[in-house]
């Protein structure tokens, strides 16, 4: 349940299912007491779905005991003892597949001819995933991060090992008793398979990046290669062989460094937008212009939720459970938003108190 959403795997999911494509999507809960319900909902929710599976005219028997199984597969792989804060299964003929979300969700199940990728979407854009690498003279690890945990990208070549001609090498890199290592010929062609694996992911699914390592591997790395320039470093030995705690307590300064940045920077865009008549606040009205694809910048309380319904052309609040009531109208926005190229930054509570707590800078 802890894989990457990278940009490949969203655009799959986006891609027509035979019907019904079923999305199953439910708000979770990471402590007791309230977590000792999401199994009983959750149950409630497959059991739903299935009962519209049996009932749609447009779903035959056959197909329908299919994705029925497929969602019996997916409930035997969800693990609600580590749950985060919204979880999505998805089914359709043949597959089925199971995201959790370290931000909350509606509840609610969907039958059509796609899965409902928004939550997903604005999941992946509020986890401002990055990765980290960590660099050794004998190996070589990536790891893919969000605010939460590092998990090791095991694919695309990674990790990369040698042996190190000294028997006793190893032992010697890692306590610093062989600053040669990070001058031989090896090690630079070591390094430079590293750079063009790097280069590879990178151009397949961009983010920001950490290189972590001894001040000798960064600065071989920065010689032999261009794939990590403008990366982050981490002056931090011995995280190429992990475990995946140790990455993450180490990224974790620069990755609050980094966020407060980009808030920064989103808060003077804001600003300067507001004074070219480029601006957008209010969900309505950043809205109307998310639809047009006129956002190039959105902005938006990480925390913020609104449950509204169409009136006239306009969002008016509404209660879960209205008719015609849009839950996840937020992500929806966001997920307009990223189809239309804009960037998404989001910042903390109260941040965006005055302006309605999103906000946009428009292209136009």
């Amino acid at each position: 349940m802890h894989r990457s959403l990278t940009p490949a795997t969203l655009a799959e999911l986006r891609q027509p299912r035979t019907y019904p494509a079923v999305t199953v999507v439910l708000p979770t809960h990471r402590r007791e007491p309230d977590n000792a319900q999401d199994p009983v909902r959750l149950r409630n929710l497959l059991a739903e779905a299935k009962e519209r599976l049996r009932a749609d005219p447009a779903v035959t028997a056959e197909r329908a005991a299919d994705v029925a199984g497929q969602l019996d597969k997916a409930l035997d792989e969800v693990d609600l003892v580590h749950a985060e804060d919204g979880l999505v299964v998805l089914a359709a003929p043949g597959e089925h597949q199971v995201w959790s979300l370290a931000r909350s969700v509606p509840a609610r199940v969907v039958l059509a001819d796609t899965f409902l990728t928004r939550n997903l979407v604005a999941a992946q854009a509020a986890e401002r995933p990055y990765w980290v690498l960590a660099v050794s003279a004998d190996r070589v690890t990536l790891w893919s991060g969000t605010p939460e945990r590092v998990t090791e990208h095991r694919a695309d070549g990674f990790p990369l090992t040698r042996d190190l001609e000294d028997p006793d090498a190893q032992r010697k890199e890692r306590i610093g008793d062989l600053p040669s290592t990070f001058q031989d010929e090896q090690t630079r062609t070591f390094l430079r398979e590293a750079d063009r694996a790097l280069a590879a992911v990178l151009g397949a699914a961009p983010r920001p990046l950490f290189v972590a390592g001894e001040a000798a591997a960064l600065s071989l790395l920065d010689a032999v290669g261009s794939a990590a320039d403008g990366a982050t470093p981490i002056r931090h030995g011995g995280l190429a062989q992990g475990p995946a705690a140790a990455v993450h307590e180490a990224v974790l300064p620069a990755l609050a460094d980094r966020a407060k940045a980009e808030q920064d920077a989103a808060l003077k865009e804001l600003d300067g937008a507001q004074g070219r008549k480029q601006y957008a606040a209010g969900l309505d009205e950043v809205r109307q212009n998310a639809m047009t694809g006129r956002v190039g910048l959105l902005a938006v309380e990480d925390s913020y939720r609104a449950t509204v319904r169409d009136h006239g052309g306009h969002l008016v609040p509404a209660e879960s459970g209205d008719l015609d009531a849009r839950d996840d109208i937020v992500d929806e926005i966001v997920e307009r938003a990223l189809d239309a190229g804009a960037q998404v930054r989001f910042l903390t509570e109260g941040t965006l108190a005055d302006r309605g707590r999103i906000a946009a800078v428009l292209r136009y």
